[in-house]
């Protein structure tokens, strides 16, 4: 299925609305658009398996350009508009992009990437003039309206970071067949039964689109014939009065997101009406009990968890009447069979913690240019056997609980964050002598970025020095991924080979 499929039953339907504006995209809009896209890129040379990267912030255009490559047998690379401009250009250059498309809102990072992006072709800009761009709306109204006589289903290739700091591409095998041809994908086949869109579906989106899976569900509405609402940014009070303006019956989000909607006064939240709910789903990150608690006892029994990656190579889930029998369990595996393994990789009992896999009749996913990392997600015994490192056990009735995240990955507000990157960028600093990032719990956030540097000899700790590092990495690295905080120690806990014991150094802070 997708929107094309959708057109002659209610052409004028909305299919995307900005909620803050009520800007809408319908079914024709979004089919005609998609249809104009794909003809333009294919006329430029890109041809089944190319890709296309996405620069953009939440807007209804997004899907334009997802559904084009999805009707043309293309990769879509969608970027996180709040890195850098070297981490932007190293996406695009490393998933070999031959068209990047970005919205004016992120003018200034599309312009700086032209000369770090030599490999693309084709760059295209929506919503106002980017220096260096042609316009998006004069190639679409160029373009012939009629669709592809052959129309290969695409593929979104997302990226991960990778425990080096360099993020990875996480690439799935192109179907074969035709973007109208059934079974559609994994999630719709999933998702769609499983918390019941159909074209009554409103479903609200209060994450950034560049993420996995407000991109994907997304998708799955359209597929369906429902309605997506997105909001441009998250807030606590708008989200609630988005639900209650455009009656949402679906919804998804991170638990940093259920924390904030908590902490408004009761009187403002109480003010909106939920009552249109019927499935509010939350993943990314571990969510407290306590926190869950409070939402099943205000929106009532919606809720539904899943735990998966981005690599899509197996999943759980769990829905509220089960987590209220086994609080903070994420729930039995519904895609793919749950293994839990030891440091030997013997398969553990119950009760035991130890890797989490799943099992599949292959491996769906590859690590783009990176066979090691992909290797190294296999099983070294059972070749139809993946992880991503996390690591939980699971109870005697088959429900699974996670009890630590992938090798010190930081999990702030639902967005992962690797040390080891900051740590780099830290590392030349003339007054670093040695330096460890870490994660320690944020009541709101989660977790939130704590450095703790080791000063070099004449180099002052202090306020000073930790403001003057924080300033060091805005210039470097995306703002998110600065450190709240940063403590000065007289020496960090190394092994007598040079590895850093993080552990110990986290537990200070525990």
């Amino acid at each position: 299925m997708y929107p094309g499929a959708h057109v002659d039953r209610f052409p004028d339907k909305p299919a995307v609305i900005l909620a803050e504006t009520g800007e809408t995209l319908t079914y024709r809009e979004l089919e005609d658009n998609s249809v104009r896209l794909a003809r333009h890129l294919h006329e430029a040379g890109l041809r089944k398996g190319d890709h296309v990267a996405l620069l953009s912030g939440n807007d209804p255009k997004v899907y334009e350009v997802y559904w084009a490559a999805l009707r043309s047998g293309l990769y879509i690379t969608a970027v996180n508009r709040h890195l850098s401009p070297s981490e932007i250009s190293y996406i695009v250059n490393d998933c070999g992009a031959r068209a990047l498309i970005a919205s004016a809102g992120v003018r200034e990072a599309a312009e700086k990437i032209i000369e770090e992006t030599p490999g693309v072709e084709i760059r295209l800009a929506f919503g106002g003039e980017v220096t260096g761009y042609g316009s998006y709306e004069e190639a679409l109204a160029a373009a012939s309206p009629e669709p592809l006589a052959d129309q290969p289903r695409g593929a979104d290739m997302l990226y991960s970071s990778g425990t080096t700091g360099r993020p990875k591409g996480i690439k799935h095998p192109l179907p074969d067949r035709q973007v109208g041809d059934p079974p559609g994908d994994t999630y719709t086949a999933v998702f769609g039964p499983l918390y019941g869109f159909d074209t009554e579906t409103v479903y609200l989106s209060p994450a950034p689109l560049y993420h996995a899976a407000p991109l994907r569900f997304g998708g799955v509405v359209h597929a369906l014939g429902g309605t997506l609402v997105v909001l441009e940014r998250f807030d606590a009070e708008a989200a609630l009065a988005a639900i209650e303006r455009y009656r949402v019956t679906h919804s998804q989000w991170v638990p940093t997101m259920f924390v904030r909607m908590l902490k408004l006064d009761e009187t403002v939240r109480l003010r909106y009406d939920v009552s249109s709910l019927r499935a509010a789903v939350h993943a990314a990150a571990p969510c407290p009990v306590e926190v869950k608690q409070k939402m099943i006892d205000w929106w009532g029994p919606v809720l539904h968890e899943y735990y998966a990656s981005t690599e899509g190579n197996g999943a759980t889930f769990i829905d509220s009447e089960q987590w209220l029998r086994k609080p903070g369990s994420v729930g039995p595996a519904g895609l793919g069979a749950v293994r839990i393994c030891g440091d030997d990789g013997a398969e553990l009992p119950a009760g035991e913690i130890g890797t989490i896999y799943f099992e599949r009749e292959d491996v769906p996913f590859s690590y783009h240019n990176d066979a090691a990392k992909t290797e190294q997600a296999i099983h070294p015994q059972h070749p139809t056997w993946t992880t991503t490192g996390d690591i939980g056990y699971i109870d005697a009735d088959g429900f699974l609980f996670l009890t630590d995240r992938k090798a010190f990955m930081i999990i702030s507000g639902g967005v992962n964050i690797y040390p080891q990157e900051i740590e780099d960028a830290l590392a030349l600093h003339p007054k670093v002598f040695d330096v460890a990032v870490i994660g320690i719990p944020d009541e709101e956030m989660g977790e939130s970025v704590k450095a703790v540097v080791q000063p070099a000899p004449g180099a002052g700790a202090g306020p000073a020095l930790a403001e003057e590092l924080r300033d060091y990495l805005r210039a470097r690295i995306a703002h998110y991924k600065v450190p709240r905080t940063v403590d000065f120690a007289d020496e960090l806990p190394r092994t007598p080979t040079g590895k850093l014991v993080k552990g110990k150094l986290r537990a200070q802070y525990l």
